[in-house]
């Protein structure tokens, strides 16, 4: 999906691609956190606080693929950017109810939770940058 939204950098916008937020995975923390009050209290708080924190980050952190670069936005503001030269590997984890999104650079790896379209996720990085087989 090409967009103008005003996470993007108005130069780049009409060959980025911006990922929409998915609040799946932290309705998920925070429903889950409710059967777990009567076994566990703090356990309970302890969850659906994690869960209302990833609301916040899908609300305000965007991922934006670029034609050369994942671009990480905060609050209208590009936070991080990734270059493709620089990846050796991705993977999503659970497709069928995916929760965590993996990828290696040379310096570095990369754990994010899937609090964004992982369908568009996909396709981005299969485009972007291509798993050798």
């Amino acid at each position: 999906m090409t967009t103008s939204n005003p996470f993007v950098d108005p130069n780049i916008a009409s060959q980025a691609t911006e990922l929409n937020p998915n609040y799946a995975l932290p309705a998920v923390l925070v429903l889950a956190s409710i059967p777990i009050i009567w076994l566990q209290p703090i356990a309970a708080g302890a969850v659906s606080i994690f869960g209302l924190f990833l609301v916040y980050q899908a609300a305000t952190i965007r991922l934006v693929f670029t034609a050369t670069d994942l671009e990480v936005y905060r609050s209208q503001e590009k936070f991080r950017t990734f270059p493709y030269e620089e990846w050796q590997d991705w993977k999503v984890f659970w497709f069928n109810f995916p929760i965590l999104f993996y990828f290696k650079e040379i310096k570095s790896i990369h754990f994010l939770p899937v609090i964004f379209d992982s369908k568009m996720l996909k396709t981005s990085l299969e485009k972007h940058v291509p798993l050798k087989k």
